[in-house]
Protein backbone atom coordinates (compact mmCIF):
# COMPACT_ATOMS: atom_id res chain seq x y z
CA UNK A 1 0.00 0.00 0.00
CA UNK A 2 1.28 3.45 -0.96
CA UNK A 3 2.06 5.74 1.99
CA UNK A 4 3.00 9.40 2.33
CA UNK A 5 6.71 8.41 2.40
CA UNK A 6 6.35 7.03 -1.12
CA UNK A 7 4.64 10.19 -2.34
CA UNK A 8 7.31 12.36 -0.69
CA UNK A 9 10.06 10.36 -2.43
CA UNK A 10 8.36 10.61 -5.83
CA UNK A 11 7.74 14.35 -5.40
CA UNK A 12 11.18 15.12 -4.01
CA UNK A 13 9.76 16.83 -0.94
CA UNK A 14 9.60 16.15 2.78
CA UNK A 15 7.00 13.93 4.43
CA UNK A 16 5.61 16.95 6.30
CA UNK A 17 5.07 18.78 2.99
CA UNK A 18 3.03 15.85 1.67
CA UNK A 19 1.04 15.78 4.92
CA UNK A 20 0.31 19.51 4.62
CA UNK A 21 -0.88 19.04 1.02
CA UNK A 22 -3.16 16.10 1.78
CA UNK A 23 -4.73 17.86 4.77
CA UNK A 24 -5.25 21.23 3.06
CA UNK A 25 -2.73 23.10 5.22
CA UNK A 26 -2.04 26.64 3.85
CA UNK A 27 1.69 26.43 4.70
CA UNK A 28 2.50 25.23 1.16
CA UNK A 29 1.89 26.82 -2.25
CA UNK A 30 -1.00 25.91 -4.50
CA UNK A 31 1.51 24.69 -7.11
CA UNK A 32 3.15 22.25 -4.67
CA UNK A 33 -0.23 21.06 -3.40
CA UNK A 34 -1.48 20.41 -6.94
CA UNK A 35 1.68 18.45 -7.77
CA UNK A 36 1.38 16.27 -4.66
CA UNK A 37 -2.36 15.67 -5.09
CA UNK A 38 -1.78 14.61 -8.71
CA UNK A 39 0.93 12.17 -7.62
CA UNK A 40 -1.27 10.79 -4.83
CA UNK A 41 -4.04 10.09 -7.35
CA UNK A 42 -1.68 8.48 -9.86
CA UNK A 43 -0.16 6.27 -7.14
CA UNK A 44 -3.64 5.26 -5.84
CA UNK A 45 -2.94 6.63 -2.37
CA UNK A 46 -5.63 5.77 0.21
CA UNK A 47 -5.55 7.74 3.53
CA UNK A 48 -5.08 5.68 6.68
CA UNK A 49 -8.26 6.53 8.57
CA UNK A 50 -7.14 4.98 11.85
CA UNK A 51 -3.85 6.90 11.85
CA UNK A 52 -5.65 10.11 11.01
CA UNK A 53 -8.08 9.58 13.86
CA UNK A 54 -5.28 9.00 16.36
CA UNK A 55 -3.54 12.19 15.28
CA UNK A 56 -6.56 14.50 15.02
CA UNK A 57 -8.73 12.82 17.69
CA UNK A 58 -11.75 13.25 15.43
CA UNK A 59 -13.25 11.55 12.40
CA UNK A 60 -16.10 13.90 11.48
CA UNK A 61 -18.28 10.78 11.39
CA UNK A 62 -21.39 10.15 13.53
CA UNK A 63 -22.54 6.63 14.30
CA UNK A 64 -26.29 6.10 13.78
CA UNK A 65 -27.44 3.01 15.71
CA UNK A 66 -30.62 1.24 14.58
CA UNK A 67 -32.24 -1.98 15.82
CA UNK A 68 -32.47 -3.18 12.20
CA UNK A 69 -33.06 -1.85 8.69
CA UNK A 70 -36.29 -3.71 7.90
CA UNK A 71 -39.40 -2.00 6.58
CA UNK A 72 -39.85 1.42 4.98
CA UNK A 73 -39.72 3.49 8.18
CA UNK A 74 -36.03 4.45 8.22
CA UNK A 75 -35.53 6.11 4.82
CA UNK A 76 -36.83 9.59 5.67
CA UNK A 77 -35.25 9.57 9.12
CA UNK A 78 -31.80 8.67 7.78
CA UNK A 79 -32.10 11.23 5.00
CA UNK A 80 -32.84 13.89 7.62
CA UNK A 81 -29.83 12.84 9.70
CA UNK A 82 -27.60 12.74 6.62
CA UNK A 83 -28.63 16.21 5.44
CA UNK A 84 -28.34 17.66 8.93
CA UNK A 85 -24.84 16.30 9.41
CA UNK A 86 -23.65 17.33 5.94
CA UNK A 87 -24.62 20.92 6.68
CA UNK A 88 -22.15 20.89 9.59
CA UNK A 89 -19.40 19.01 7.75
CA UNK A 90 -20.07 15.56 9.22
CA UNK A 91 -20.88 12.21 7.67
CA UNK A 92 -22.72 9.21 9.14
CA UNK A 93 -22.20 5.50 9.37
CA UNK A 94 -25.30 3.37 10.06
CA UNK A 95 -24.69 0.59 12.56
CA UNK A 96 -26.55 -2.33 14.10
CA UNK A 97 -25.35 -4.91 16.63
CA UNK A 98 -23.21 -5.08 19.77
CA UNK A 99 -19.79 -5.07 18.09
CA UNK A 100 -20.44 -1.80 16.28
CA UNK A 101 -21.06 -0.14 19.66
CA UNK A 102 -17.29 -0.36 20.19
CA UNK A 103 -16.87 2.33 17.53
CA UNK A 104 -17.77 4.87 20.24
CA UNK A 105 -15.09 4.11 22.90
CA UNK A 106 -12.55 3.34 20.18
CA UNK A 107 -13.25 6.84 18.78
CA UNK A 108 -13.99 5.60 15.29
CA UNK A 109 -16.97 7.97 15.45
CA UNK A 110 -17.14 11.40 17.10
CA UNK A 111 -20.61 10.91 18.52
CA UNK A 112 -23.72 8.76 18.19
CA UNK A 113 -27.44 8.92 17.46
CA UNK A 114 -29.32 5.95 18.96
CA UNK A 115 -32.64 4.45 17.85
CA UNK A 116 -31.92 0.90 18.98
CA UNK A 117 -33.73 -0.67 21.94
CA UNK A 118 -31.05 -3.41 22.09
CA UNK A 119 -28.43 -0.74 22.95
CA UNK A 120 -28.34 -0.96 26.74
CA UNK A 121 -29.07 2.30 28.57
CA UNK A 122 -26.40 1.59 31.18
CA UNK A 123 -23.85 1.25 28.39
CA UNK A 124 -24.99 4.56 26.90
CA UNK A 125 -24.58 6.22 30.32
CA UNK A 126 -21.10 4.75 30.68
CA UNK A 127 -20.10 6.22 27.32
CA UNK A 128 -21.54 9.59 28.38
CA UNK A 129 -19.60 9.47 31.67
CA UNK A 130 -16.41 9.01 29.62
CA UNK A 131 -17.17 12.19 27.66
CA UNK A 132 -18.79 10.77 24.53
CA UNK A 133 -21.65 12.80 23.05
CA UNK A 134 -24.91 11.00 22.25
CA UNK A 135 -28.44 11.77 21.12
CA UNK A 136 -31.13 9.21 21.93
CA UNK A 137 -34.41 8.88 20.03
CA UNK A 138 -35.91 5.97 21.93
CA UNK A 139 -35.57 6.36 25.71
CA UNK A 140 -35.74 8.79 28.62
CA UNK A 141 -32.25 9.13 29.99
CA UNK A 142 -30.48 12.07 31.62
CA UNK A 143 -26.83 13.12 31.38
CA UNK A 144 -24.94 16.29 30.50
CA UNK A 145 -23.51 14.56 27.39
CA UNK A 146 -26.87 13.18 26.23
CA UNK A 147 -29.80 14.89 24.53
CA UNK A 148 -33.22 13.38 23.75
CA UNK A 149 -35.24 13.92 20.60
CA UNK A 150 -38.34 11.83 21.28
CA UNK A 151 -41.64 11.30 19.53
CA UNK A 152 -44.73 12.56 21.30
CA UNK A 153 -46.07 9.01 21.48
CA UNK A 154 -48.59 9.92 24.18
CA UNK A 155 -50.04 12.77 22.14
CA UNK A 156 -50.24 10.72 18.94
CA UNK A 157 -51.85 7.78 20.69
CA UNK A 158 -54.40 10.02 22.38
CA UNK A 159 -55.36 11.42 18.97
CA UNK A 160 -55.99 7.91 17.64
CA UNK A 161 -58.00 6.76 20.66
CA UNK A 162 -60.06 9.95 20.55
CA UNK A 163 -61.07 9.13 16.97
CA UNK A 164 -62.16 5.62 17.91
CA UNK A 165 -63.98 6.93 21.01
CA UNK A 166 -66.28 8.97 18.75
CA UNK A 167 -67.51 5.68 17.25
CA UNK A 168 -68.19 4.06 20.65
CA UNK A 169 -66.92 0.65 19.49
CA UNK A 170 -67.97 -2.56 21.25
CA UNK A 171 -64.28 -3.43 21.38
CA UNK A 172 -60.97 -2.01 20.17
CA UNK A 173 -58.07 -4.25 19.17
CA UNK A 174 -54.59 -2.90 19.94
CA UNK A 175 -51.78 -4.39 17.85
CA UNK A 176 -48.74 -3.68 20.01
CA UNK A 177 -45.02 -3.59 19.20
CA UNK A 178 -41.82 -4.96 20.78
CA UNK A 179 -42.12 -5.34 24.56
CA UNK A 180 -38.75 -3.64 25.08
CA UNK A 181 -39.33 -0.86 22.55
CA UNK A 182 -39.76 2.62 24.03
CA UNK A 183 -42.21 3.89 21.40
CA UNK A 184 -44.31 0.73 21.55
CA UNK A 185 -44.58 0.76 25.33
CA UNK A 186 -45.46 4.46 25.43
CA UNK A 187 -48.25 3.83 22.92
CA UNK A 188 -49.50 0.87 24.93
CA UNK A 189 -49.54 2.66 28.29
CA UNK A 190 -51.32 5.68 26.80
CA UNK A 191 -53.84 3.51 24.92
CA UNK A 192 -54.85 1.67 28.08
CA UNK A 193 -55.12 4.91 30.04
CA UNK A 194 -57.29 6.59 27.40
CA UNK A 195 -59.51 3.55 26.78
CA UNK A 196 -60.15 3.17 30.49
CA UNK A 197 -61.07 6.86 30.59
CA UNK A 198 -63.58 6.34 27.78
CA UNK A 199 -64.69 2.96 29.26
CA UNK A 200 -64.08 1.22 25.93
CA UNK A 201 -63.30 -2.54 26.11
CA UNK A 202 -60.08 -3.53 24.39
CA UNK A 203 -57.80 -6.46 23.67
CA UNK A 204 -54.05 -6.37 23.17
CA UNK A 205 -52.59 -8.57 20.43
CA UNK A 206 -48.80 -8.76 20.57
CA UNK A 207 -46.94 -7.70 17.44
CA UNK A 208 -43.34 -6.72 16.76
CA UNK A 209 -43.66 -3.81 14.29
CA UNK A 210 -43.29 -6.15 11.26
CA UNK A 211 -45.70 -6.72 8.40
CA UNK A 212 -45.88 -10.44 9.17
CA UNK A 213 -46.94 -9.81 12.77
CA UNK A 214 -49.76 -7.60 11.47
CA UNK A 215 -50.94 -10.42 9.21
CA UNK A 216 -50.86 -12.84 12.17
CA UNK A 217 -52.84 -10.34 14.26
CA UNK A 218 -55.57 -10.33 11.62
CA UNK A 219 -55.77 -14.11 11.83
CA UNK A 220 -56.06 -14.01 15.63
CA UNK A 221 -58.83 -11.41 15.51
CA UNK A 222 -60.91 -13.39 13.02
CA UNK A 223 -60.58 -16.63 15.02
CA UNK A 224 -62.57 -14.87 17.76
CA UNK A 225 -65.56 -14.36 15.42
CA UNK A 226 -65.66 -10.63 16.31
CA UNK A 227 -68.60 -8.29 16.00
CA UNK A 228 -68.65 -5.97 12.99
CA UNK A 229 -67.34 -3.49 12.26
CA UNK A 230 -63.94 -4.48 13.63
CA UNK A 231 -61.91 -1.59 15.06
CA UNK A 232 -58.10 -1.86 15.11
CA UNK A 233 -55.36 0.51 16.28
CA UNK A 234 -52.06 -0.73 14.86
CA UNK A 235 -49.07 0.72 16.74
CA UNK A 236 -47.22 1.17 13.45
CA UNK A 237 -48.05 1.26 9.75
CA UNK A 238 -45.92 -1.77 8.85
CA UNK A 239 -48.23 -4.01 10.88
CA UNK A 240 -51.23 -2.28 9.32
CA UNK A 241 -49.91 -3.31 5.88
CA UNK A 242 -49.93 -6.89 7.18
CA UNK A 243 -53.56 -6.45 8.24
CA UNK A 244 -54.41 -5.27 4.72
CA UNK A 245 -52.80 -8.37 3.25
CA UNK A 246 -54.74 -10.62 5.60
CA UNK A 247 -58.14 -9.02 5.04
CA UNK A 248 -57.58 -9.02 1.28
CA UNK A 249 -57.95 -12.80 1.50
CA UNK A 250 -61.35 -12.52 3.21
CA UNK A 251 -64.72 -11.17 2.12
CA UNK A 252 -64.35 -8.21 4.52
CA UNK A 253 -63.69 -4.69 3.27
CA UNK A 254 -61.35 -2.29 5.08
CA UNK A 255 -63.14 1.02 5.54
CA UNK A 256 -66.51 -0.72 5.68
CA UNK A 257 -66.26 -3.90 7.79
CA UNK A 258 -62.88 -3.12 9.31
CA UNK A 259 -61.71 0.24 10.66
CA UNK A 260 -57.92 0.75 11.02
CA UNK A 261 -55.65 3.55 12.23
CA UNK A 262 -51.89 3.10 12.02
CA UNK A 263 -48.92 5.10 13.32
CA UNK A 264 -45.91 6.59 11.44
CA UNK A 265 -47.44 7.69 8.12
CA UNK A 266 -45.04 5.70 5.97
CA UNK A 267 -45.12 6.45 2.23
CA UNK A 268 -46.92 3.28 1.17
CA UNK A 269 -49.90 4.06 3.43
CA UNK A 270 -51.45 6.63 1.10
CA UNK A 271 -51.23 4.21 -1.84
CA UNK A 272 -53.06 1.35 -0.13
CA UNK A 273 -56.68 0.77 -1.13
CA UNK A 274 -58.34 2.29 0.77
CA UNK A 275 -55.61 4.70 1.96
CA UNK A 276 -54.48 4.12 5.56
CA UNK A 277 -55.52 6.54 8.30
CA UNK A 278 -52.52 7.13 10.54
CA UNK A 279 -50.69 9.22 13.09
CA UNK A 280 -48.14 11.38 11.31
CA UNK A 281 -44.99 13.30 12.19
CA UNK A 282 -41.98 14.51 10.24
CA UNK A 283 -39.37 11.76 10.22
CA UNK A 284 -37.13 14.05 8.16
CA UNK A 285 -37.30 16.78 10.81
CA UNK A 286 -36.70 14.16 13.51
CA UNK A 287 -33.46 13.20 11.80
CA UNK A 288 -32.42 16.81 11.14
CA UNK A 289 -32.95 17.72 14.80
CA UNK A 290 -31.01 14.67 16.01
CA UNK A 291 -28.10 15.65 13.77
CA UNK A 292 -28.19 19.25 14.99
CA UNK A 293 -28.22 18.18 18.65
CA UNK A 294 -25.23 15.85 18.39
CA UNK A 295 -23.18 18.51 16.55
CA UNK A 296 -24.10 21.11 19.18
CA UNK A 297 -22.94 18.72 21.91
CA UNK A 298 -19.67 18.12 20.09
CA UNK A 299 -19.10 21.85 19.70
CA UNK A 300 -20.05 22.57 23.32
CA UNK A 301 -22.98 24.75 22.28
CA UNK A 302 -26.10 25.14 24.46
CA UNK A 303 -28.83 22.70 23.37
CA UNK A 304 -31.98 21.22 24.88
CA UNK A 305 -33.90 17.99 24.42
CA UNK A 306 -36.99 18.20 22.19
CA UNK A 307 -40.26 16.46 21.30
CA UNK A 308 -41.47 15.65 17.79
CA UNK A 309 -45.20 16.37 17.67
CA UNK A 310 -47.85 14.34 15.87
CA UNK A 311 -51.07 14.84 13.88
CA UNK A 312 -53.94 12.59 12.81
CA UNK A 313 -54.21 11.93 9.07
CA UNK A 314 -57.79 10.97 8.23
CA UNK A 315 -58.09 8.49 5.36
CA UNK A 316 -60.64 5.95 4.21
CA UNK A 317 -59.42 2.96 6.27
CA UNK A 318 -61.09 4.67 9.24
CA UNK A 319 -64.88 4.61 9.47
CA UNK A 320 -65.25 7.88 11.35
CA UNK A 321 -66.51 11.06 9.72
CA UNK A 322 -65.01 14.54 9.88
CA UNK A 323 -65.58 16.53 13.06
Amino acid sequence: MVGIKDIAKAAGVSISTVSYALNGNPKITDETRAKIMKLAEEMNYVPNMAARTLKRQQTNIIGVYLTDYAGSFYGELLDGIKRGLEFHGYEMIVCSGKKSQLFIPEKMVDGAIVLDWTFDSEQILQFAHRGHKLVVLDREIEHANIRKVLLDNAGGTSLAIEQFAKLRPEKLYLISGPTKGYDSQKRLVTSEKELNLYTIPYEIIAGNFTESSGYEAGEKIMKQQPQFPIHIFSFNDEMAVGLYKYFKGTNLKIGKDVSIIGFDNIEIGKYLRPPLATISYSKHRWGMLAAKKVVQLLQDEPTESELIYTTFVRRDSFLGKEG
